[in-house]
């Protein structure tokens, strides 16, 4: 009886846990960060990383393909491992800096289908006085195709990028030449929060 009262008290909160918290994203965002950091480190912090994956049951939508939301999520694990493996977290932390995530826009290509492998690749496009540009893509491994590609802008809180790396590398690093397409996307961020500061009536150097 003990027993039973016991097992269905582990039940019960295991029910309440999972479904007040999204449980398996902490349990895999820590897996990420956990198994990253007894991988080789990765010296050149602008090289390009490369975590694998593959479509599951639980990534399907009703299209029974990779949910649109899905390619957020495994972007997330894939910046955990790209900023432990290069020492990026650690030389935010250092600095009491912090990142986070200020803009991202995702370009759907070709759809990935189930149980379909691919391999998502980070790198550090570039930065600026306030954030990094990262490029992620998803590549399928059948035949090289880029199924999908993300640029997300990684906003330091309390730091700026220069400074991070500049402690990170123990010297000036250069940022390389911002593409057109980035510029781009970086000009009408800065136009949609001028509009949306204005339309809340607030003056420009309020967020």
């Amino acid at each position: 009886m003990a027993f039973a009262t016991m097992l269905l008290w582990i039940l019960s909160g295991s029910l309440v846990l999972f479904g007040s918290f999204d449980v398996w994203y902490f349990l895999r965002g820590s897996w990420m960060v956990i198994t990253s950091w007894f991988q080789r480190p990765v010296r050149d912090v602008l090289a390009e990383q490369v975590v694998h994956g593959r479509v599951l049951l639980h990534d399907l939508d009703f299209m029974c393909h990779m949910n649109n939301a899905r390619y957020l999520r495994e972007c997330d694990f894939a910046r955990y491992a790209h900023c432990t493996r290069n020492g990026l977290f650690l030389a935010a932390r250092a600095l009491d800096a912090t990142m986070l995530v200020g803009a991202t826009t995702i370009r759907y290509r070709r759809s990935l289908a189930l149980g379909e492998a691919f391999e998502l690749r980070t790198r550090i496009v570039a930065w600026d006085e306030k954030s990094f540009y990262l490029e992620q893509r998803f590549v399928s491994k059948s035949d090289g195709f880029v199924s999908a590609v993300m640029l997300c802008r990684q906003n330091v809180i309390r730091g700026n990028p220069q400074k991070i790396l500049e402690h990170l590398c123990k010297r000036k690093v250069d940022c390389p030449e911002i593409s057109e397409d980035l510029q781009h996307w970086i000009r009408f961020i800065s136009a949609s929060s001028q509009a949306l500061r204005a339309e809340s009536g607030l003056d420009e150097k309020t967020k």
